[in-house]
């Protein structure tokens, strides 16, 4: 019988295909030993009205941070994540420091980031009931991103499970939109409640004709579908004069704040728990 392929005939063969893999399997096992001990924290970044110049709510970003308390860059694992049973713990973290903060917070108001790979899977749908039924009024003040990327992956299981939740006051925003491969039939059936436009066309909107007129196509295909429009990335004053202009109903990125884990208004938390008291395991 052939013998079969290892990891060390890899090396063998394809050095440079070794080298990212092994990469990739100690980002998993920095990233796993992170959730285990609880080291997780949301950042919290404001939401910003266009007409009041207020926050109508904040996205609270998940947070890993390494056994010295510095965060790992997110760039360095959620590609590898994605794929794995971790990047759905992740989703189990954030939704569990999510609702933390709003039984805290009665007046915040909070979106949590999940992808649709995490749909049914049983420890996030555990932390969802249980803290509903603490407090069905919670589900009011939430509000779950899906990227557009993630979505079209099993676009009629999302408009199930959207369907579902939605009748529990939970509101839905399909996140970075305009960089995936959302099919015009699926937007109109996904009745998602807010359109996040992605950052990458906001960049230099107010002197980039391209970007100009592809947010003014995006912010009328919201307006059209009746869906709350929000521009990401905003960095400057010009941007977001350009993007008011242009109808945009709310603005978020570095020119109102960057994602702060202990902005002025945040009462101490339980952020940093056990994994077993942050919905991970059990």
């Amino acid at each position: 019988m052939p013998r079969r392929p290892t990891l060390d005939d890899a090396s063998d063969h394809d050095p440079l295909s070794y080298a990212v893999s092994d990469r990739d399997r100690g980002i998993l096992d920095m990233v796993r030993q992170a959730l285990n001990a609880g080291n997780v924290a949301l950042a919290f970044q404001p939401v910003v009205s266009a007409t009041s110049g207020t926050a109508a709510f904040h996205e609270g970003l998940i947070r890993v941070l390494d056994d010295t308390g510095r965060v790992i860059p997110a760039a360095q694992f959620m590609d590898v994540v994605e794929t794995d049973q971790l990047g759905r713990d992740i989703d189990v973290a954030a939704l569990r420091l999510g609702f933390g903060a709003l039984a805290r917070h009665p007046h915040l108001r909070l979106s949590i980031n999940m992808s649709a790979r995490s749909i049914g899977y049983s420890k996030w749908t555990q932390v969802l009931k249980r803290w509903l039924a603490r407090d069905d009024t919670l589900g009011e003040r939430l509000i779950l991103e899906i990227t557009e990327s993630s979505a079209m992956l099993v676009p009629e299981l999302v408009k199930t499970f959207m369907a579902e939740l939605q009748d529990q006051g939970i509101t839905f925003a399909l996140d970075d939109f305009g960089a995936g491969q959302t099919s015009f039939r699926y937007l109109k059936q996904f009745y998602f409640d807010i359109l996040k436009i992605d950052g990458s066309f906001v960049q230099a909107c107010d002197r980039d004709p391209d970007n100009q007129c592809i947010l003014n196509a995006l912010i009328t295909i919201g307006q059209q579908f009746d869906m709350f429009t929000i521009a990401e990335k905003v960095e400057t004053r010009a941007e977001a004069q350009f993007l008011v202009n242009a109808g945009i109903d709310c603005l978020q990125g570095f020119y109102y704040g960057a994602p702060e884990t202990k902005p002025t208004w945040f009462h101490p938390t339980d952020q940093g728990r056990p994994a077993d008291q942050i919905g991970l395991t059990g």
